[in-house]
């Protein structure tokens, strides 16, 4: 038995050297030695391998047609707005004599549009998983499992071999080293007086423990127009579609955090990381009060000492495909906004977090064990509010130069849809939509 636990030990030891001397020591200099290149590659070539399989099946078993249907959704919607869809619908009926505009036709739009969104919502789709092209040999899928081919199944067989056992251990490996030396080192660093190499040591500690973290999910990051980099004393918004959101900008530089008072393993790790940099944490009172969170953020822009704060506006996480509604609280304070885009490739593993489905510690599993992390980020040039323009208005140019940028939809409904009620501001806004319509043309048809 004693020989079993020392050969088990010289094992472990094995295993940490090789972790640390392969991987640790590299992520924490920012520098490769080309281990997660390779694997790439293989990986993509793999893929593109067994996309061409899965095609060539579907075709030898006559289901092309199904994979076009599926592929294309099953509604095709136009982009064109109230009035003009209305103006085509009435092209061919007469001009009423007398009185306004409306006509029983009108309903047939409300009526095609309302079996359309309970058809194929485009708000509440936003809130799953988006669906692939091809399958990706991992489980993630909206339709039932079909039998393809035997290759398919045994190589999704060794699929799982790979990533449960020697992807899965070794990435939960370097997620717990890398949060277990952030909480050490911003302890540690906390306790150094307020001078500049403090301040230098936590940036190092914040970027080298996020490097880490993303080592252990075989990130692979392309940034964009580096030179728009966030700048201290300013606020840097991006769109969200996962908490590992945070490591994947942290990997190119320091934020200040912006967020409410957790509990439990998470709340070990915020006052770790607030001993050492200004971050903003607020309790769930003080979340509640506007004009309170507004002076936090304002103070702490105004100090151009201070990280730039790192901000998702759209107050939950979307999947990968939209970009929502932007709340306008941090378009509020003036300060200069650093938009950041990120799109994350779906072929290698599913980022986004459904929260409704998910704990935590699940979807970080699934991530542990999902192919890899790819995704490009683009730095947008710096925007200001211009004059005569609103904090709404300022956050929408925003939202659609981040939408633009990221091939993401630009929509306009609240994230907080997910998990609430459509407000009743919302009805208000289509209803004098359409009376304005009818009221255009009524007293245009009187002047004539």
């Amino acid at each position: 038995m004693d020989d079993f636990w020392a050969g088990a030990l010289w094992a472990l030891k094995i295993w940490l050297y090789l972790i640390i001397s392969l991987i640790m020591i590299p992520a924490m200099f920012g520098f490769s030695l080309g281990i997660s290149e390779t694997y790439m590659n293989i990986l993509v070539k793999t893929l593109e391998v067994l996309t061409l399989v899965f095609f060539m099946s579907l075709i030898d078993r006559h289901a092309l047609s199904y994979a076009d249907t599926s592929i294309l959704g099953l509604i095709q919607r136009e982009n064109g707005s109230m009035e003009k869809e209305l103006e085509e619908l009435r092209q061919s009926r007469p001009k009423p004599p007398v009185g306004g505009d409306f006509t029983l036709s009108d309903c047939f739009y409300f009526t095609r549009r309302g079996i359309e969104s309970i058809v194929d919502d485009e708000v509440t789709q936003r809130f799953t998983s988006e669906e692939l092209v091809s399958w990706n040999l991992l489980t993630r899928t909206n339709n039932d499992f079909q039998y393809i081919s035997l290759k398919l199944t045994l190589v999704y067989g060794l699929g799982i071999i790979v990533r449960y056992c020697i992807l899965a251990p070794l990435r939960i490996t370097l997620a717990i080293i890398g949060l277990s030396w952030l909480v050490i080192g911003t302890s540690a660093v906390g306790m150094l007086p307020n001078w500049r190499i403090k301040f230098w040591l936590s940036e190092w500690v914040h970027v080298m423990c996020y490097r880490i973290c993303a080592r252990g999910l075989s990130a692979t990051i392309r940034y964009h127009n580096r030179e728009n980099k966030p700048k201290k004393g300013g606020i840097c918004v991006a769109n969200h579609t996962s908490p590992i959101d945070i490591v994947i900008l942290c990997n190119d530089g320091c934020y200040a955090m912006v967020g409410q008072v957790h509990g439990g393993l998470m709340g070990v790790v915020q006052r770790a990381m607030v001993r050492s940099c200004p971050h903003v944490w607020f309790e769930r009172s003080e979340m509640k009060d506007r004009h309170l969170v507004t002076k936090r953020l304002r103070d702490h822009v105004n100090d151009k000492t201070k990280l730039p704060i790192l901000i998702f506006p759209e107050g939950t996480c979307i999947n990968n495909t939209s970009v929502m509604m932007f709340k306008k609280g941090s378009f509020e304070i003036g300060a200069t906004i650093y938009p950041v885009a990120i799109k994350y490739d779906p072929k290698f593993g599913d980022a986004f977090w459904n929260s409704s489905k998910y704990s935590m510690v699940s979807y970080l599993l699934r991530m542990m064990t999902s192919w890899a992390l790819v995704c490009n980020v683009w730095y947008l040039p710096a925007m200001h509010q211009q004059e005569g323009e609103d904090a709404v208005q300022f956050a929408n140019r925003v939202k659609s130069a981040i939408a633009h940028q990221g091939g993401l939809v630009d929509l306009q409904w609240d994230g907080g849809l997910k998990r609430a009620k459509v407000k009743e501001t919302f009805k208000e806004q289509q209803q004098k939509k359409y009376s304005s319509v009818v009221v255009r043309d009524d007293s245009s048809s009187n002047s004539d």
